[in-house]
C-alpha cells in the first residue's frame, strides 16, 4: 500500500489530461500507459487497467458532447456494431502484445494522421450536407471494425484513427469527437471485459486514472464546442507531432 501513497495522486493528475486529450484529439493513453508501466504493471495489465480510466472518461465525455447537441446519434450508431465485434477479436489479441511493433506502426499511422490533418481535402464539403449513401455506409461499417479491432488491441492513438475515418465523408472535428467518444465507450465495454475474464487489472491504479481521466472528460467537450474545428485542428496536429517523434525516436 506504501507506493500507493504516491501513485494514485499521480495517476488521477495525468488522468486529467489525458482524459482532455482524449476528448478534444487523442493520444491520451500514450501518457498513461507508460506511466502504468513504470509503475510496475506488465504491458499486458497496463493495457487492461487503462480501459477502466477510458470507459469512466467517455461517459462524462458522451453527456458533455449531447447537452450541448453535438452528438449525430444516429451515425453513431452506425459506427459502433462493427466496432463492438472488431473490439473482441483485437482484445483477445492484446493479451500477446508485442511493443517495440506496436510502437513503430502507431508513430506511421500518426504522421499519417497529421498529414492529412494538415491538408484537410474534405474542406470544401464540409460546409455541404453530408449525404450517406449505401457506399458511405459500407465503408463506415469496415473501417469501424478495423478501428475496433486496433481499439480492442491497445487504444493508444486510436482516436486519432477515428478522426481520420470520419474527417475522409467530410464531417467536422467537434461532432466526430462527439462520435468518437460513443464508440470508444461502446467497444470498451467489450474490451474490458475480456481483460477482467483475463485477470489483467490493477484495480486500484485503474480506478484512480479513471478518476482523473472523467474530469478530463467533462473539461474535453466545453473546450470542444466552445473553440470549433479550427482549433480543434491545432490541437491535433501539435499532439499527433509530439506523439510521433517520441515514438520514432525514443520508442
Amino acid at each position: 500500500m506504501d507506493a500507493y501513497f504516491w501513485q494514485l495522486p499521480l495517476l488521477f493528475v495525468v488522468g486529467v489530461v489525458a482524459g482532455i486529450l482524449n476528448t478534444i484529439a487523442g493520444g491520451g493513453s500514450l501518457l498513461t500507459l507508460p506511466l502504468l508501466i513504470f509503475m510496475g504493471l506488465s504491458g499486458a495489465v497496463a493495457n487492461g487497467t487503462n480501459r477502466i480510466a477510458i470507459f469512466c472518461q467517455n461517459i462524462f465525455a458522451i453527456r458533455g458532447y449531447s447537452k450541448r447537441g453535438m452528438l449525430p446519434l444516429q451515425l453513431a450508431l452506425l459506427c459502433t456494431p462493427p466496432a463492438l465485434l472488431g473490439s473482441w477479436v483485437g482484445a483477445n489479441l492484446a493479451i500477446n502484445l508485442d511493443d517495440q511493433v506496436f510502437k513503430r506502426l502507431l508513430a506511421l499511422i500518426m504522421v499519417g494522421v497529421l498529414i492529412f490533418t494538415a491538408v484537410d481535402p474534405m474542406k470544401r464539403i464540409r460546409q455541404q450536407e453530408v449525404n450517406f449513401g449505401w457506399w458511405r455506409k459500407i465503408l463506415i461499417v469496415l473501417s469501424f471494425f478495423g478501428v475496433g479491432i486496433y481499439g480492442g488491441f491497445v487504444q493508444a492513438g486510436v482516436g486519432f484513427i477515428v478522426i481520420t475515418a470520419l474527417l475522409i465523408h467530410g464531417l467536422d472535428l467537434v461532432r466526430i469527437n462527439a462520435i468518437k467518444v460513443f464508440v470508444i465507450f461502446a467497444y470498451t465495454f467489450i474490451a474490458l471485459g475480456v481483460f477482467i475474464y483475463h485477470g489483467q487489472i490493477d484495480y486500484y491504479l485503474g480506478f484512480a486514472l479513471a478518476a482523473g481521466n472523467s474530469i478530463g472528460g467533462m473539461i474535453g467537450p466545453r473546450l470542444a464546442v466552445a473553440k470549433g474545428h479550427d482549433w480543434i485542428k491545432k490541437v491535433v496536429s501539435v499532439t499527433v507531432l509530439v506523439f510521433a517523434l517520441k515514438l520514432l525516436l525514443f520508442p
